[in-house]
């Protein structure tokens, strides 16, 4: 894994493409943790696993597919459970069990931040916000891309005070999760604005946008961000992982030295 250092300087990038959760909103920080737990109620253990053996296989499996709608890591997961001869309920039934979860922390942490218990900085990645007020300052376009449901990006992204970074460029995923792809999107916009993959820089907390990044010839730069303490300096280590194999250029753990970040990506 190259440092910022070993990057080669891309003056001629006019897109940033962010993914939303991990990668700017630390809202739904421990959501690994909260699917692994729905999980484990329904995971056969074999004989001598140990409970740290088995929470690291699922979260390290349910990492893998981070970037896609969530059913995709229920789909995984089902069919992990009959190849141990277990059963559990559909992955239909499974997403809206963790679904539940996740949004009753969510619904606590925003109203939270609507009485001024916390501020909105408390729960964006540590640095996020200057990082886009420079590349605002660049005339660059900043498009959010996630899997989770566009209506819920946006009103998360308001209540973080991050939608004017982005304005209309915010992408998510529909009812129909199985149906999105983020690759579709970036194709789509890459054709409206009749750019090159080389004009691209994406930053992501999950394998699928950084893989589709490469791909197109961008430039991709993981966010191995901490799921427990927001500006810890500390990757991720499951994410650490999954990002490597996924091809980033390069790993940082949240947006410290934004001005330095800048200088490596753009040469200046």
């Amino acid at each position: 894994m190259k440092s910022l250092s070993g990057i080669k300087p891309r003056p001629e990038i006019s897109h940033v493409l962010f993914d939303f959760d991990g990668t700017l909103s630390w809202i739904r920080h421990g959501w690994p943790r909260m699917m692994a737990e729905v999980m484990r109620q329904y995971y056969p253990a074999r004989a001598n696993e140990t409970e740290n053996e088995i929470c690291d296989h699922l979260i390290t499996e349910l990492l893998s597919l981070n970037g896609k709608p969530t059913i995709f890591q229920m789909v995984h997961f089902k069919q992990e459970v009959e190849a141990r001869g277990g059963k559990c309920p559909s992955p239909e039934e499974m997403r809206k069990e963790y679904q539940d979860r996740l949004d009753h922390v969510i619904e606590e942490r925003a109203m939270a931040i609507r009485k001024g218990v916390y501020k909105p900085d408390d729960f964006v990645v540590f640095g996020a916000r200057e990082l886009l007020t420079l590349l605002k300052k660049r005339g660059l376009k900043l498009i959010i891309l996630s899997s989770t449901m566009e209506e819920r990006v946006r009103e998360e992204a308001i209540i973080l005070e991050l939608e004017p970074f982005f304005g209309r460029y915010i992408y998510g995923g529909g009812a129909d999760g199985a149906k999105f792809s983020k690759r579709e999107v970036i194709d789509r916009f890459m054709r409206e604005d009749n750019m090159k993959g080389a004009k691209l820089l994406s930053f992501g907390d999950g394998p699928v946008e950084i893989a589709e990044t490469v791909d197109v010839g961008g430039l991709a730069i993981a966010v191995a961000s901490n799921e427990d303490e927001n500006g810890s300096g500390v990757m991720d280590p499951w994410k650490r992982k999954q990002l490597t194999a996924a091809g980033a250029h390069a790993m940082i753990p949240d947006y410290r030295n934004p001005s330095e970040l800048i200088s490596a990506i753009f040469g200046n």
